[in-house]
């Protein structure tokens, strides 16, 4: 196939194949690489380094052509179509050499599928790394012949073997007729008993990779091993959420001072200088400052996905699921939406069971999104010391946000429980069956530039809001006064209406004010509640927005409140939206959106009082 010419090529392959680092590698776009179903969801394009008139296609992976799952049925409909509609020039069917069974009877479909479109295939034989790692081998020109299709070995992860994939594109043949034989296509043993013998005469000997494999797997599966270490492991994700990203904080903050400091000498007085302070220093000024948090979440979330230890996380939370009426495979787009709730939606598509994925519908909503995160960081900052115990191990405020995270969990773990138990059709349940991908360390620069590429676009994604909010917040918190009285601006009038409605739970209006505006999206609460405090505190030095709602006197159980508030309520229009397409109706969002309200208003009153009552 020429390569010289504009050409559309396709990455397919399975799951932990390598599939994603191949396509980063040879565009340099670092998509997201995922260790197993439900992460990629959308047909990544990008154009190749050495030859810009080439472009890749990266589709999500899948385990076979005959689709299972949604997500499955999805990937493979938009493979077919692009082959049926002639859009590709050549495919890239991508195995993982250390699984090399598994990887050809996927590749023996591939095959054939391009055959009957007239479609050149290469094989990129993946994980040369570690073969070489271990001192092992495996037959390439055999297994080329074998197959009479050109097969590559690479490492999508070190770059080995990458200079070659222009030239054995350019190289690239029509698979034979053979892969049409009607056996194949029809008799899924036939296929799986070629592939077994393909792999034990050219495939790498030896057992070193499984025996290591199992070893490990017999710790962090144990019955009761595991779970203790599951839960050492989640704690550790949510305590470095504070420890890891708290420097990098503290230079945001000290950064926008530093700015302002600049910034508003420059600014004529009036008007416009106490719009730059209080709006943008002062709203968005205290949204930027969380920013470093949802770097260290989604740094720390990826390194468990690419080690290959989520899928046993899945396994070990499966029977406990059971019991809440989910299933395993819903531990993957519930930690998904950890992240955030739209691609945990997307993901449960993996769920086969419609039940069960209705049920994982109804849990996603309440797991702890990053878009709570600022307002938890905030919450907590104001009324937990920034103190540790035994000896540094542990920090009050890393455990207080595991804590509300943990509340969350438990709150959609409550839900799906009285659901499943209200419905006896969403007892029944399908057998639980999840790869387990090997474990491999994770490669740290997709990595760090996905967790830098996750942070810019919640900025630029939220950003937009919040600064749309904070102007609207501004104009009416300082008019018609020009900030001399926040009480008295026209704000301050329409604050009055709503306080009788959050005044139960120890808030004043400015709270209701800026938890309304936080069902467009949580984390414009932050932005909303810094220009208001900004407003009111004009003359003062800049100070952080957790010193000023200390200062301002708020009781402990009306934190409280809030936190449990924002950790049930569905407070995003945009997963509402995402909701209504997976469903095709706006039944099941409308449900959510109002027995979330309700259930987050009762529970923050609940607590507010109970905490009262305590202190």
């Amino acid at each position: 196939m020429p390569t010289t010419q504009a050409s559309r090529i396709a990455l397919i392959g399975s799951p932990n194949s390598g599939k994603s680092l191949l396509f980063n590698r040879l565009t340099g776009l670092n998509q997201k690489v995922a260790n197993f179903p439900g992460i990629t969801v959308n047909i990544a394009s990008g154009q190749s380094l050495d030859n810009k008139a080439v472009q890749y296609l990266d589709f999500p992976g899948v385990y076979s052509l005959q689709a299972i799952s949604g997500e499955e049925k999805v990937a493979v409909e938009a493979f077919t179509s692009a082959l049926q509609d002639n859009l590709l020039d050549a495919v890239v069917c991508v195995v993982d050499i250390t699984r090399l069974e598994k990887g050809l009877i996927f590749a023996l479909q591939v095959l054939e599928t391009c055959h009957r479109h007239n479609i050149p295939v290469l094989i990129a034989a993946n994980m040369l790394d570690v073969l070489d790692q271990h001192g092992m081998q495996f037959d390439c020109s055999g297994l080329s012949k074998a197959l009479r299709v050109s097969v590559l070995p690479l490492s999508a992860k070190t770059g080995a073997g990458l200079e070659q994939v222009s030239q054995s594109l350019a190289d690239a043949t029509v698979p034979p007729e053979k892969f049409q034989s009607d056996i194949i296509a029809s008799d899924d043993s036939v296929n799986h008993l070629h592939a077994q013998e393909l792999a034990e005469k050219y495939g790498p000997k030896g057992d070193l990779l499984i025996n290591t494999q199992t070893q490990l797997d017999s710790f962090f599966l144990h019955s009761w091993l595991g779970g203790l270490s599951f839960l050492a492991i989640m704690y550790l994700l949510f305590q470095s959420i504070f420890t890891w990203a708290a420097p990098a904080m503290d230079g945001v903050e000290a950064s926008i001072q530093w700015l302002a400091s600049v910034v508003l000498p420059l600014v004529p007085a009036g008007v416009a200088s106490d719009f730059v302070s209080d709006a943008l220093f002062g709203g968005l000024g205290a949204f930027l400052v969380f920013v470093p948090q949802i770097f260290v979440l989604t740094m720390v979330v990826g390194m468990l996905e690419d080690s290959g230890y989520l899928a046993r996380a899945a396994v070990i939370c499966h029977k406990p699921l059971r019991f809440f009426g989910l299933t395993g495979k819903s531990f993957i787009p519930m930690l998904s939406g950890v992240a955030c709730a739209i691609p945990g939606i997307y993901a449960a598509r993996t769920v086969e069971s419609t039940r069960k994925r209705w049920l994982t519908y109804l849990a996603i909503p309440l797991m702890p999104c990053s878009a709570r995160l600022p307002v938890y960081s905030l919450i907590i900052a104001a009324f937990i010391p920034a103190q540790k115990a035994m000896g540094g191990l542990i920090g009050w405020q890393g455990l207080a946000m595991f804590g509300i995270y943990l509340f969350g969990i438990l709150c959609a773990l409550l839900v799906t429980a009285v659901v499943s138990r209200s419905n006896a059709e969403l007892r029944t349940d399908l057998p639980f069956v999840l790869e387990m991908p090997p474990y491999r360390l994770p490669s740290w620069r997709p990595l760090i530039i996905n967790a830098w590429n996750r942070s810019k676009h919640f900025v630029t994604k939220a950003g937009k809001v919040i600064f749309a909010v904070t102007l609207v917040i501004w104009v009416l918190g300082y008019f018609p006064n020009y900030g001399a009285s926040l009480g008295d601006s026209w704000l301050g009038t329409m604050g009055q209406w709503i306080e009788p409605i959050f005044a139960p739970f120890g808030l004043d209006w400015r709270y209701g004010v800026a938890i309304l505006s936080s069902f467009l999206a949580r984390e414009v609460f932050v932005g909303t509640l810094g220009t208001m405090f900004g407003i009111e505190g004009a003359e003062e030095n800049f100070t952080s927005l957790a010193q000023q709602i200390q200062d301002s006197g708020l009781p402990l159980g009306a934190g409280a409140a809030l936190l449990v508030f924002f950790a049930i309520a569905l407070q995003c229009v945009s997963t509402l939206a995402v909701l209504q397409r997976e469903t095709g109706s706006w039944r099941l969002p409308v449900q959510l959106f109002i027995s979330y309200s309700i259930f987050a208003y009762t529970a923050a009153l609940l607590v507010f009082h109970l905490v009262e009552l305590l202190v």
